[in-house]
Parts: structure tokens; sequence; C-alpha cells
């Protein structure tokens, strides 16, 4: 029998999100009143907000651009050990960019350039949130109360970053940061439309879409957790009654079995509510592999993928997001 590749489990999960929104203060409005985050801190360039049960002080980054999409995107290392481990390997791979001081809620953090032009860093040290008394919870085990507010969203789930080239992002993944690959969709030609990686057991935390206008280094989408089908059909009508587009009404993903709902946030970015998946526990789990012909069957009810998906990222180019051509 071959031995399965060695682990290192160097990243611990996906930390949070730093989105970029050309529409400040109503894509603000939009997560703490339509998604239902709490604003942590907040300055003249950026809000951060916290989903209710993230242990971490915050989940997103808001912040003002000319454009949207993801400013960058932050990983959680296992150790500071874990941490230089990493730096050095994407400073020997000839993707960093180097170290900052940090930011609110964690310390020195190195950054650093996916193949796609991502920009990504990875942390140890991290503030965890101590709740204040209006929102101190009856239950010791989770960081704060369940408000209820909004579509209640639970915990920053993934991050779907489109691709020119998936396979290329996706091998940097796993041989330079040690992420493990769970699914992918493979075409009749053979390359790799998509592919999903995990940290730990959490069956994933970061995709690579192929973004078939050819663009590089856009945005797919984010995701939010909550804890059960119900919860995404109480955020889908959540969603009619303030007037928020839903770009794919609640379903369930094929791929890693997730339940969801899909709408744009007011600065234009793509948002996912989801729940369901499943962990994975086999150390020696093997990738799980979708043709072309497969996926051409739909989602895991049959229903169509909607055509926009393939086409629409931020940032936003209006006459190839609208074609999926020049």
């Amino acid at each position: 029998m071959n031995r399965p590749k060695e682990l290192d489990f160097d990243i611990a999960h996906l930390g949070h999100v730093e989105l970029l929104t050309p529409k400040f203060e109503e894509s603000a409005l939009f997560f703490k009143n339509i998604l239902g985050l709490q604003e942590v801190y907040s300055n003249n360039e950026s809000v951060y907000l916290r989903c209710w049960g993230d242990y971490e002080e915050y989940s997103i980054k808001l912040t003002k651009s000319d454009q949207a999409g993801v400013g960058h995107t932050a990983l959680r290392t296992i150790s500071p050990e874990a941490l230089e481990r990493k730096a050095k390997a994407i400073e020997a791979a000839g993707r960093g960019i180097g170290w900052i001081d940090g930011d609110k809620g964690h310390g020195r953090a190195y950054r650093f350039y996916g193949p796609d032009g991502h920009i990504m860093e990875l942390y140890y040290e991290s503030s965890f949130y101590q709740a204040p008394d209006h929102l101190r919870p009856t239950l010791k085990n989770q960081p704060q109360k369940f408000t209820g507010h909004g579509a209640a969203v639970k915990t920053l789930d993934h991050i779907n970053y489109l691709s020119s080239n998936p396979e290329a992002d996706g091998e940097f993944a796993e041989n330079v940061l040690g992420l493990r690959l769970t699914e992918q969709i493979v075409m009749n030609d053979g390359h790799k439309a998509a592919v999903w990686y995990r940290a730990t057991n959490k069956s994933y935390d970061l995709v690579y879409t192929e973004d078939a206008t050819g663009s590089k280094g856009r945005l797919h989408h984010i995701a939010f957790a909550v804890e059960s089908m119900s919860d995404i059909v109480r955020a889908a009508n959540f969603f009619i009654d303030h007037n928020v587009y839903i770009e794919f009404a609640p379903s369930k993903h094929a791929i890693n079995q997730t339940y969801f709902v899909y709408v744009y946030e007011p600065g234009g970015n793509r948002i996912e509510v989801c729940s369901g998946g499943y962990l994975i526990l086999a150390p020696d789990w093997k990738p799980i592999t979708w043709t072309e012909e497969e996926r051409k069957r739909g989602q895991a009810w049959g229903n169509k993928t909607v055509e926009t998906f393939h086409t629409y990222g931020t940032p936003i180019i209006a006459e190839l997001d609208k074609a999926g051509k020049k």
C-alpha cells in the first residue's frame, strides 16, 4: 500500500477576510442589520465586524475602496513556529510580500500573493473575543449570546476565489501552505475548473473556481454559516422583505453537500449563507473528482447552477461579467 502524503496541519483555519466596498455606509448597514454581525471597531476607512459564534474578535474587516473585491484573506497558524515555517516556505516559493506588525485583534503577520494575485496573510497571535455585559452568553462555551438579529450568521465559513488558473492556485495551497484537497471538478480536456481545500477536519476553507472571463485575482464569494437549513430559509425570507437581491435561491450543493442561499451586498460582493457539509476524519482521505458531465446535472437536487456563477465576480468587469467573454 502506498503511504499517504504527510500532512503538516500548520494552518488552523480561515481567520478573517478584508472585504472592499465602494458603498461603505450601505455595506456596513447590510452586514450589521441584514446579516446580523456586530461592530467591534471602526475608523474612517474600515469597520471590523464579528459573527456571534466566532471566537476571535472579528470575522470581517470592511474597507472603503473605489471598487468591490477582497483586500486580503487571513489564515491563522497553529503556533508561532508554524508561522515561521510557512513564511520561509512562501518566501522560498517567491510569493512573499513581507511582515506587517499586525492589525486589530492579532499580532504580526506575513503577507504574500497567491499565484493569481490574491493577497493573503498568516498570523498566530490573536485576541479572543470578550463579550460586554449585554452580549455575555448564558452558555460559557460560546463567545457571545445569540441575538437573532437579521440572518444571525454564526461563523465565517469559507472564501471562494475566482482564478484564471485554479490548478496553479491549488498546487500552491497544497504544496506551500499545506492545505489538503477534498473535492475537484476536472473537465473533459483534463484541466481543473474548481478545487476545494481544507486546513483541518472541516471539508473546506478555501476554494478556487475558474473565472470564465479570464480575469485574475477576483473574488467569487465569502460564506457565513448558520446552524440549519431552516435558518437559510429564514434568511431568504428576511432578504426578500428587505429588498436584497437573491441570485441563487435556497438549495443544496452536490459538492461538499452544503445548503445555501446567495445574495449580493450593496457594494457588489457575492455573499453566501450556508449550513451543513461534512467533516473529514479519515487521515488517508482521497479527493473526490467530479467530471464535466456530472456537473452538468446541476446541484444535489437537480437544479442548474445560475449562469452568473461562472462570470460574475468582484472587482466587477461589467462587459465581461454580463457575457462571460470580451
